[in-house]
């Protein structure tokens, strides 16, 4: 198992790290002889053609070239797909319980199970919106995903993902970015784990622009955290899956694919702890738009719209005053998929468990159950309120989320949902 070696600080900059010292080639990309007899290789993540500031690449100083290993046949893993339904969506509000952990050894990949999404890899647009429940080491398996990047949010337990570029230890509370195309293994230091993985087949996330904020705020550069180099040189008969156009594929290898004893570039993969959010919000009255909430943004090709918002609901202050001071009722043009990792939501009052998800698509009607509304409508708001020991996080689109077959149908989808919101009474009298 590779250890973790340590982290550079800073999103989508330039890095160059080696595990051994002198194997990074100076002043050149690609020398006629790599020292230690490594060779070569650039992995792009953008358009060689891209402007330099939106430009994604990394090269690579690796024991073996990636293209060493057999064919590719077919792998099945039913649960893990991007067909989402060709048919109707209901415009129904849906909300699931978390995912049940496996009665067999199941690891992070044969635990991956597919809950909606929009677009396709083949269209470069969209995303797919998966939950994962495992509790065992990928033993001798390694994975790529050649459709789009990873964003894993940890519900339970952690996760020890050993990439091709370094080491990534993430906890609930932390995500993890895996760039498209780079090969990794997940061990599960707790022997269990869960949370969420949104597959982002637009444009590579990035930082959101400031606007009228300011230069300080939300989620800050530095705090993105990238591995340095960490590398294994193994020999044995190992596996490596691939999910290509949206289907699993498994190949022969006969060496560890994570032998990369060097590397510069900006094309990594990174980890974020979200309890560094800086939360922006009102203190006088009202509430701000929740994009404001927005870590990462995958933008489209509609200036003002998104392929994928990644936005959290961290512990804050509400001070507002004469204001209704938990998400208010609405209905949006985007798409929300919601999680939560830790804690109470201040819109729902229960059912909606960590771990757990819910669905709200365009112009579908939600927000606060009736519980919260009473409570919140009561409220003494001379006094602040604390929101504190919560997570919560939205995946959102601009596009419609089209749920799988198998979510509909899953035993642990909330056939009540609606209920919620039956307890709202009419306190409509109008003047005589």
């Amino acid at each position: 198992m590779i250890e973790s070696t340590g982290y550079q600080s800073g999103f989508a900059n330039e890095f160059a790290t080696e595990a051994v010292a002198g194997a990074l080639p100076i002043g050149r990309n690609s020398p006629q002889k790599v020292a230690h007899g490594l060779y070569a290789e650039q992995v792009s993540g953008t358009a060689f053609t891209a402007p330099r500031r939106e430009n994604r690449r990394s090269w690579l100083y690796r024991i073996r070239p990636a293209a060493m290993h057999g064919a590719f046949a077919p792998f099945a893993q039913p649960r893990f797909h991007n067909d989402f339904n060709a048919g109707p969506v209901s415009p129904d509000q849906l909300r699931w319980s978390p995912l049940p952990m496996p009665a067999d050894a199941v690891d992070f990949v044969d635990g991956l199970f597919t809950m909606a999404g929009n677009g396709s890899a083949e269209s470069q647009h969209g995303v797919g919106i998966h939950l994962y429940a495992a509790n065992r080491d990928m033993d001798g398996r390694y994975f790529y995903d050649a459709d789009g990047e990873l964003l894993v949010v940890p519900q339970q337990g952690r996760l020890h993902i050993e990439t091709e570029l370094g080491v990534l230890d993430v906890e609930p509370q932390e995500i993890a970015l895996i760039p498209r195309g780079i090969r990794f293994r997940v061990a599960l230091p707790d022997g269990e784990s869960r949370g969420y993985v949104c597959e982002n087949f637009g444009a590579l996330v990035r930082l959101p622009d400031l606007g009228p904020i300011g230069s300080n705020g939300l989620a800050n550069p530095r705090d993105f955290l990238t591995p340095t180099a960490a590398y294994e040189d193994r020999e044995g008969d190992f596996e490596l899956i691939a999910k290509f156009q949206g289907h699993l594929w498994r190949a022969t290898i006969g060496h560890s694919p994570l032998d990369v004893v060097a590397w510069h570039g900006n094309y990594a993969p990174c980890k974020y702890d979200l309890r560094h959010f800086n939360t922006i919000g009102s203190i006088s009255f009202d509430h701000p738009d929740p994009s404001i909430f927005t870590v990462l943004t995958s933008p489209s090709d509609t200036p003002g719209t998104a392929n994928l918002d990644f936005v959290v609901f961290p512990p804050r202050w509400l001070v507002a005053q004469d204001t209704f001071r938990p998400p208010w009722f609405h209905r949006n043009i985007a798409s929300e998929f919601m999680g939560l990792v830790t804690g109470v939501y201040d819109a729902k009052a229960e059912g909606f468990a960590p771990g757990g998800a819910s669905l709200h698509n365009s112009m579908t009607g939600h927000g606060p159950d009736a519980a919260t509304f009473e409570k919140a409508s009561n409220a003494d708001l001379s006094k602040p309120d604390v929101i504190k020991d919560t997570m919560a996080f939205m995946f959102e689109t601009r596009a419609v989320i089209r749920p799988t077959q198998q979510a509909i149908d899953a035993a642990h989808r909330q056939r009540d949902y609606q209920a919620c919101w039956a307890g709202l009474k009419k306190g409509f009298v109008p003047p005589r």
